[in-house]
């Protein structure tokens, strides 16, 4: 699984109508609003990294409203639900 976060800038009076366009695109699975220089920010999980550039520039950057993204890879996952999850796998066969 790759993770991909993007932050993107839309245009101020379209903010909710971008983030649930975004929202519909497949390979998304979350959006926020944000406060900051960005606007919202976009999760998008997909399963190859070539997928990454068919989600972002080939249909989040082309979503009315959409001013600029920055995409940023997520190399590793250290979040607690994710760590329970991987460490839990298992365990109860391995008495």
């Amino acid at each position: 699984m790759v993770t991909a976060i993007v932050h993107i800038k839309a245009d101020v009076d379209k903010i909710p109508e971008v983030a649930e366009a975004i929202a519909e695109i497949e390979g998304v699975s979350e959006v926020y609003s944000i406060t900051g220089e960005f606007d919202l920010l976009a999760m998008v999980r997909v399963g190859r990294y070539d997928e990454v550039a068919e989600v972002v520039p080939g249909r989040v950057n082309k979503v009315p409203g959409v001013r600029h993204t920055e995409t940023h890879i997520a190399f590793r996952t250290y979040s607690r639900h994710d760590l329970e999850a991987a460490f839990s796998i298992g365990l109860a066969d391995a008495d």
